[in-house]
């Protein structure tokens, strides 16, 4: 690999799983993924951390995995993770920027002033901001303004999309990653990630739903005009389905998460009430026979609560009828067979499943990558090489890191999870 290549690393740290990806570019500008390390997420409930020992270790065991597959002298250290959890919330709000003369043009400096101010709003205790997404911008009251760059005006404002979250959420995430040994670049909402993956400019464009269904939460992204419009996390995912067939049919759970996995359907009606499966039994005892039908029926249920929470969260956002492109499902959710019937069903939508490879170069080797459920993974890279323009890439064996690109100030939420984490480690070595 050529040293002046850029690496980035992507860590999405999960109800379910705990994947590390280390991606680059190509000539051509495409993203591959070099190598990818998966451990099962023992310490982490609905997306927020819940064990930090058990985290730790499942970080290790990902990023170790990812380490064996790339060259010797690239050592994975400073990595993209990714945040979601009910505690996600957002909210609309208006900016204002006086500009000292209008004899100059706006220069991105005043946007950024402009983004940087929003992140000193006053939120709840424990709340902090996660991102401020312009929607807008308004020049001396001229709206609909997507981009004021080289305009003249005094007055620039903006309608925002910012998005909040837990600061002890965030420290915890991020005390997990340097007990394992890393170093956070950067903090990103988990479904934008993902809607990196997964969806066109097109689809942005036109207006789409986007639904990544998780172990532990459903995250749902709105975007019309291209443009980020609503976000929402919903507190259900696959893991509670297994509960259900756990519950619903007295078996193990790892039986029940076997069975959703290779018979579940999100449509009973398409399931067969002839269509059996045995389950061994416990120390001696008869195997338990279970009908996909009746195995279908409990997953349709509670599919169809979730899928009424996307829907509700779809109404509330106030862009229904504007939603062109639909609904595309992904997340390990996905990979339930029936699922976007289900989904057309309810929402009277079209749905697609999103697959992370759409915008990836097609030398990738690694096969798996192709599932929906390295769709937030593959957007955290993405995210990493977003705003890299002419940095270079280099290995330095003796530091043992692998660089990403430089961050600009997150405003208060990034700088004070450093900043009280640092303060941890500090407190621990007493």
């Amino acid at each position: 690999m050529s040293k002046s290549k850029t690496i980035v690393v992507g860590l999405d740290i999960g109800t379910t799983k705990i994947a590390c990806l280390v991606g680059t570019k190509n000539e051509h500008g495409k993203i591959e993924i070099i190598s990818m390390g998966k451990s099962e997420s023992l310490g982490v409930s609905r997306g927020i951390v819940s064990n930090i020992e058990k985290t730790v270790q499942s970080i290790k065991a990902a990023v170790e995995e990812a380490q064996d597959r790339v060259d010797a002298d690239l050592i994975i250290r400073i990595v993209n993770v990714g945040i979601a959890g009910q505690h996600i919330k957002s909210l609309q709000h208006r900016g204002i920027y006086t500009r000292s003369s209008m004899d100059s043009e706006i220069s991105q400096a005043d946007i950024d002033a402009l983004i940087e101010d929003m992140y000193k709003l006053v939120m709840q205790p424990g709340e902090e901001i996660i991102h401020v997404l312009p929607q807008e911008y308004i020049v001396d009251n001229e709206q609909g303004i997507l981009d004021p760059i080289g305009m003249s005006g005094r007055r620039l404002e903006a309608n925002f999309h910012i998005i909040t979250g837990h600061i002890n959420a965030a420290m915890n995430i991020n005390k997990c990653v340097q007990k394992a040994g890393l170093e956070v670049k950067d903090i990103i909402l988990e479904p934008i990630a993902s809607a990196d993956a997964v969806l066109s400019s097109e689809e942005k464009e036109a207006g789409v739903v986007l639904v990544d269904i998780g172990g532990g939460t459903t995250d749902v992204a709105i975007f019309h005009e291209g443009v980020i419009r609503h976000t929402a996390v919903i507190p259900f995912g696959g893991n509670v389905i297994t509960d259900d067939i756990k519950e619903g049919c007295t078996i193990l759970r790892r039986h029940a998460e076997a069975l959703k996995v290779k018979f579940g359907s999100a449509l009973a009606s398409e399931s067969q009430e002839s269509e059996v499966v045995c389950i061994p039994g416990l120390r001696g005892r008869d195997p338990k026979e279970i009908t996909l039908r009746n195995l279908a029926s409990i997953i349709q249920a509670r599919m169809e609560e979730i899928i009424e929470h996307v829907y509700y969260e779809i109404r509330n956002s106030g862009y229904e009828k504007k939603l062109i492109a639909g609904i595309v499902v992904t997340g390990g959710g996905a990979q339930l067979k029936h699922i976007t019937q289900l989904f057309e069903f309810i929402t009277g939508m079209t749905t697609r499943v999103g697959l992370p490879t759409e915008h990836l170069a097609n030398t990738n080797t690694i096969d798996s990558i192709a599932s929906p459920m390295y769709a937030t993974g593959i957007g955290l890279v993405m995210k990493g090489f977003e705003g890299v323009e002419s940095v270079k890439q280099h290995t330095e064996p003796a530091v043992g890191q692998v660089k990403t690109h430089s961050n600009k100030s997150r405003g208060s939420f990034f700088d004070t999870i450093i900043t009280k984490s640092k303060n941890w480690f500090a407190e621990d070595d007493l």
